[in-house]
């Protein structure tokens, strides 16, 4: 992929405006600071708590890293948009058709100020959205319960509610991690360049049957 334009959105609340950027580079990242917020609490640990982690998924190939940015560059929230692991099942449609949104993570003081759709809404303006399969896969146990105020069920709800006007679908699946909690969520984007033998195939894999 060459290099990708970084677009920007700046959203105001109540700590001044927030500017929220794709396509992060290693070197940007390294010069941000990390929000102490991203830790562990109580009863929730963060997806990531380190901004190395970042600068590590923002190397790799075709990986769309969103910040949102405070005015003195302080990361308070984060969106993950990269491949899937090696071992996982999602990569026996070959390399580059599916990515996965892996992250989407706000501080708690901000999290009403609806950064966490801004941080989807750009991860999804990649190059290659209508040549890949999109999706996210949500595990009631990564889930902010406790600072959020919500049940597992009103969470996921809320989690459809966050990438349905993204043209995401919830599909069941077998996978195994994702079936092992009824309020787990697996949803989709099939781009509108993905071939009909592609969409057949991933409707088998979806079901442990190899394409």
């Amino acid at each position: 992929m060459s290099d990708p334009i970084q677009k920007e959105i700046v959203r105001s609340t109540p700590v001044g405006p927030i500017q929220i950027r794709s396509f992060c580079t290693p070197d940007e990242i390294q010069a941000y600071r990390f929000d102490e917020q991203f830790g562990t609490h109580a009863q929730y640990k963060s997806i990531y708590t380190k901004r190395e982690t970042l600068e590590k998924h923002a190397a790799k190939k075709d990986a769309n890293v969103v910040l949102a940015l405070t005015e003195n560059e302080q990361i308070v929230g984060f969106g993950v948009f990269s491949h899937p692991e090696a071992d996982e099942r999602w990569m026996e449609l070959g390399p580059g058709v599916m990515m996965e949104v892996k992250a989407v993570e706000v501080s708690r003081s901000l999290r009403s100020w609806r950064i966490a759709g801004d941080l989807v809404r750009l991860m999804l303006t990649h190059p290659k959205i209508e040549q890949m399969i999109a999706y996210m896969v949500g595990y009631s146990w990564t889930w902010d319960l406790d600072g959020s105020g919500m049940t597992a069920q009103q969470y996921r709800n809320m989690l459809i509610r966050l990438f349905n006007p993204h043209g995401f679908i919830e599909l069941q699946t077998n996978e195994p991690n994702i079936c092992l909690k009824p309020e787990n969520l697996f949803m989709a984007r099939i781009g509108g360049e993905v071939s009909d033998r592609l969409r057949q195939d991933f409707k088998w894999l979806r079901f442990g049957v190899s394409p």
